[in-house]
């Protein structure tokens, strides 16, 4: 298990030395627990957080009270796009963390190029 998490550190490390968010496109990020999947956008020239969605946001609880995983985490990723076009963000570059471009992490980009966002 230690061995998995080592990897993924050091696939983290490789990506990000590639990419960087700016303010014309920042950064859509996640973070994938066994339970709960996280996004947030950020601008890395300005060091902020511009926008964040999780399962454990308190707007989609109800919603995804029978939802699997999967499910979940595309409507994160739709929720996430609509917060962003409401602040005037069109146009991210996405980081998958390390994670396998697979399951809830593809879920939630796949969600997120639904939601009106383009990466």
């Amino acid at each position: 298990m230690a061995h998995d998490i080592a990897g993924r550190i050091r696939r983290k490390k490789s990506i990000r030395g590639k990419i960087h968010g700016t303010v014309e496109r920042p950064r859509l990020t996640v973070y994938r627990s066994n339970k709960h999947i996280y996004a947030q956008v950020i601008d890395d020239t300005g060091s902020g957080s511009l926008a964040a969605v999780s399962t454990l946001s308190k707007s989609l609880t109800t919603e995804l009270a029978d939802k699997t995983k999967k499910e979940s985490a595309r409507l994160v990723g739709v929720v996430l796009a609509k917060v962003c076009l409401e602040r005037g963000i069109t146009k991210v570059v996405f980081d998958r963390n390390g994670y396998v471009y697979h399951g809830r992490v593809s879920a939630l980009a796949d969600g997120a190029r639904e939601g009106g966002l383009s990466f």
